[in-house]
């Protein structure tokens, strides 16, 4: 039942502030070694363009899609489905979208601050040299020993979500936009040092040639099917996030040139990750295709080898949990959101509440790594079901929800004032109407064959 609590919904301080905290939502650690691995693997430039078309004909819509009923219904995800729909004379129960995207958000912080503490515990051991002079077993090993700690993994997992808890509380402004002011030029700051290292390695050129010669040969249905979910996933849709940031914006905000420079920016950022990260695995002999493993297994064995290594790579784990903390933040908004405005509770008591819920849940993916590493649920532990339920499920169907309501639910002549686009629209509609949904149906087939 809605309280009676009154609430003043909050606006975001500047267009820069939001536009950095969308930008620092679709920045994570996919995009510092994901994205580049992708990139090399699937056709260099090849790649870049497919993976670009498909975040114009399926991102663009349905980031634009979340921002303008999130707007539109200046309430909590669920709320903002629910009114909107109703304005719209249509069921209230489009508001399960909001519910099933708020929980897959949740659910993801839950595993996702996991990941996070292994990135502020790296600092620490980067930080004190211990990878100096380490081979690629013994830095394995390291990794290894790291899961095999109920105790450590807990404690990181417990600093890294007192810290997102923190930012979150302090607000919208003082949180969320002031966090993100802060964070994201670090984190461009980082980058800009690690590829500047990188193109004196005498390696950067191959760097280069690995991330954009063009390979037309390599591109197939899997790297079209991997270019489309990464489109998708990279902008955090289908999470509610983006449903809870477009609440706080202003009708003076052109939703659709706001979402082109967000892509641009997530882009750009994962396109410098490759740079910088690449020249140094040239460098040093490394595997390209290690995967996750190249960031706490392989990466590690070239920063303990090198000139300088213990400074780099204590400035590529504050970037790597940089671009954690940005997603993180975000990923806890949304629920925030909705307990401030459902229940009694203020922003401080709301976050907190939904903070330790979250936490409470990330002991269970922590543990999953030893001591409960014998619970399966159809042959997953709790840390993989955890991200199989989500990316399989709540995220694409969410998503793919919400680009049918704005293109079949909603009036289309309040959606073509609000996105501005005149004599485009035609275009536009068609790509949110049709072009949208099929392509999001294909990566949800993809996803549960895969």
């Amino acid at each position: 039942m809605t309280s009676n609590h009154k609430h003043t919904h909050a606006q975001w301080g500047s267009r820069l502030g939001f536009i950095l905290a969308a930008v620092g939502s679709a920045v994570g650690l996919g995009n510092i070694w994901k994205f580049p691995y992708m990139l090399g693997k699937s056709g260099g430039s090849a790649f870049m363009f497919t993976y670009l078309a498909c975040i114009v004909l399926i991102g663009l819509p349905i980031l634009s899609a979340e921002w303008l009923i999130g707007r539109r219904g200046q309430r909590n995800p669920i709320d903002a489905m629910k009114t909107v729909a109703q304005q719209e004379g249509r069921s209230k129960a489009w508001a399960i979208i909001g519910a099933s995207g708020t929980l897959g958000g949740y659910l993801i912080l839950s595993f996702y601050s996991v990941i996070g503490g292994w990135s502020m515990n790296y600092i620490v051991k980067a930080g004190s040299g211990l990878f100096s002079g380490m081979t690629g077993e013994q830095t394995g090993a390291v990794f290894t020993s790291m899961l095999a700690n109920p105790t450590g993994l807990l404690i990181w997992h417990t600093i890294f979500m007192a810290v997102t808890i923190f930012i979150v509380a302090a607000g919208v402004t003082g949180g969320l936009e002031r966090g993100s002011k802060i964070m994201m030029p670090l984190l461009a700051a980082f980058l800009g040092v690690l590829v500047i290292y990188g193109a004196n390695t005498g390696h950067f050129g191959e760097a280069l040639s690995f991330l954009f010669k063009p390979d037309w040969g390599a591109i197939n249905a899997d790297v079209l099917l991997s270019a489309l979910g990464h489109a998708f996933f990279t902008l955090s849709l289908g999470m509610g996030i983006m449903l809870a940031y477009g609440s706080y914006l202003g009708k003076e905000v052109n939703l659709l040139r706001s979402a082109a420079i967000v892509v641009i920016l997530d882009t750009a950022i994962a396109v410098l990750a490759g740079l910088a990260i690449f020249p140094i695995v040239f460098a040093n002999g490394l595997d390209t295709e290690a995967g996750p493993g190249l960031v706490f297994v392989t990466l590690p064995i070239a920063f303990g080898n090198m000139s300088g290594g213990t400074v780099l790579g204590l400035i590529f784990f504050l970037l790597l949990s940089f671009a954690a903390l940005t997603s993180s933040i975000s990923l806890l908004e949304s629920s925030v959101e909705f307990l401030e405005e459902r229940t009694r509770m203020n922003r401080v008591g709301s976050t907190l509440v939904a903070g330790i819920v979250v936490w409470l849940l990330g002991v269970a993916s922590a543990l999953s790594f030893n001591v409960w590493s014998d619970v399966k649920i159809m042959d997953l532990n709790i840390f993989d079901l955890l991200d199989v339920f989500t990316s399989k499920f709540t995220l694409p169907l969410s998503g793919f929800a919400i680009v049918v309501f704005m293109g079949w639910f909603m009036k289309q002549d309040s959606i073509r004032d609000e996105l501005r686009l005149g004599g485009a629209f035609k275009i536009w509609q068609f790509i949110y109407r049709v072009i949208a949904p099929v392509g999001v149906i294909i990566v949800f087939v993809q996803q549960l064959i895969g």
